[in-house]
This record gives structure tokens, sequence and C-alpha cells, in this order.
């Protein structure tokens, strides 16, 4: 199992924050540091205001070594796929091929109408990221010296360069995650080299899982040749020593313990949170995020890496 650091910075977070996180994530032996993909905060009053989540992994790109970067997930209500693929690639190259591009459709509404950002409905929003996903994986996949076309709904590319070419090949790898249960299975099945639930409990996570999986089994993935599906989760992680360090951590936080036990997410001692993700892990779970949410609290990164990373 493979343990990735996943920050929400809008909550309130400089570059240099992050960069800090970064590193020490790095230094720990996490497999991976990614962000998510917001400009508006959700609780608190988010000073200094946000970040851009690819600029700020461009920064990363040059200032770490090793560690996977990524969004977990991109909105695709942000950015026009053409320069979006332009600027993953570019960071790939950045990063000597260490990025990851997690893709959603965008679903909170407030921030788009804080920064001037339109916000269709949701079927439209979901056709989108279906455009967005045919025309990034497109642009990534045409071989150097043909021209890329395409004609969507949304979406129109006419004889592009697809310009320029990630480092890895065919692409960095694309993250689908949701608990969407009729179009985002498909959309996994279809251009995702990993598939991710935000959020559950396991049980509710395996469900999803098999219904990727069977999807999967729906149009020939494995048939095809390409690569099994990862199925990774995202929780919100309050590790301590004891419980009185639990709790002080989760008061941090401004949450409640009672309410963090009762889940979703993982909490409690080294062996408790080893224990936890375990039956994520039986329901088909290889890789976890995550959400690190004190980012000035390097010790519990220290205690997890020691204590929890070793029992996986």
């Amino acid at each position: 199992m493979r343990l990735v650091i996943f920050t929400e910075p809008q909550e309130g977070a400089s570059y240099q924050d992050l960069l800090r996180v970064a590193r020490h994530t790095s230094d720990c032996g996490y497999d991976g540091f990614f962000r998510s993909d917001h400009y508006l905060v959700m609780n608190g009053d988010g000073l200094p205001g946000p970040t851009d989540a690819w600029l700020t992994l461009a920064g990363l790109a040059v200032q770490t070594e090793r560690i996977r970067l990524g969004t977990l997930v991109t909105s695709a209500t942000f950015r026009l796929p053409g320069p979006l693929a332009i600027s993953v690639a570019q960071v790939d190259e950045m990063s000597g091929g260490r990025v990851e591009l997690g893709l959603g459709s965008g679903w909170f509404e407030a921030e788009h109408r804080a920064y001037g950002i339109p916000f269709p409905p949701l079927g439209e929003r979901f056709d989108r990221l279906t455009e967005q996903l045919e025309v990034i994986t497109g642009l990534w996949g045409t071989p150097v010296g043909e021209t890329f076309t395409y004609r969507g709904g949304y979406y129109d590319i006419y004889d592009s360069p697809a310009l320029p070419k990630p480092v890895q090949h065919p692409g960095p790898p694309i993250i689908v995650g949701g608990t969407g249960r009729k179009r985002t299975p498909m959309l996994a099945a279809r251009f995702a080299d990993e598939y991710n639930v935000p959020f559950a409990s396991a049980e509710v996570a395996a469900k999803h899982f098999a219904a990727v999986v069977e999807a999967c089994e729906r149009i020939g993935r494995d048939a095809a040749g390409r690569a099994p599906l990862t199925l990774s989760a995202a929780v919100t992680v309050v590790c301590g020593r004891n419980d009185a360090e639990v709790r002080r951590r989760a008061d941090a936080i401004g949450r409640n313990l009672d309410e963090l036990r009762a889940g979703p997410g993982v909490v409690g001692t080294p062996g408790e949170v080893v224990e936890q993700l375990q039956e994520y892990a039986k329901g088909g779970a290889s890789r976890f995020f995550l959400q690190f949410l004190d980012l000035s609290d390097l010790d519990q990164l220290d205690l997890i890496a020691a204590e929890v990373a070793p029992q996986l």
C-alpha cells in the first residue's frame, strides 16, 4: 500500500507552507504530495488566500525530488482542455516525469461565483469533463509530427500539433474520482489509470470500487491490454501516540473527535489507523490519500511514516 499526503491549501496556506510540507513528505518516504484545486475557503478565513494548483505544482516540480505530485482533483470548469494539457505536460517535464492529473467535473458553486467562473448544470459539467478527458488524452497520445483534430459539443480542436509531449508516455497518470453511480464508473474505466473514492467509509468505498471494476469488464479494458486500474481512497487522517494527542490534533483542525471517529476517516493511534486502512484495502484500495489539514504539524507526518507505513 502506498501513502500520499493530500493538502487543502484553500483553507489557508502560502506557497512556502506547501513547499515545507512537500519536502518533509519526501524526506519521510511518502509516495506523493497532492493538493486540492480550489479557489475559495470552506472553513475559517482562508488567509493568506488561495494558491493556484498548477502554478504551485510547477514550483514544487523544481524544488522537490522523488515524490509524485498532482491534484485531487483539478476542476474541468476552471481551465480549457488544450491549455491544461500543455500546462500538465510542462510541469511533467519540469519534474522529470513525476506528475499525475486528477480531473473532475467541479462541484463548489460558491468559488465559481467568487471568481467569475461559469458553473453550468451537473449534466453539462459531466459532458465537459468527458470531452476534456478525450481532448487531453488525444493530444498527449498523438505521435510527434502528426496533428490532432476533435469535434465536440463544447470543445473543437483543429489540426493541433499536439505539443508539448509529457515525459511520461503516453502521458501522466490520470485519476478520476467521485461517487457518481452512473457516469463516473465508465469515465474511470475509459480514461483513468486510477479511480479514487473521496471521504467514504470502507464499506461504501468497496461498493464503488466494485462498480468501476464491473465497468472495466464491460468495455473489455483488460482484454485491450491496458494496465489494471489502481483503486484508491481519500481519507481525513488524525493520528496521535495516545488518546490525548489524538484529541489535541482533532481540536487543532476544528473537528469533533467523536464525529471523526464515527467516520469516514482514519483516526486514532498508529495501530488503530493501520487497522482502519486495512479495512479499505480489503475492498481493493492500494493507495491512500491522507488528508492532512494542519500544515504546521510535521510531527504527525513523522509519526505516520515511522509507525503506520511500515505496518502496511
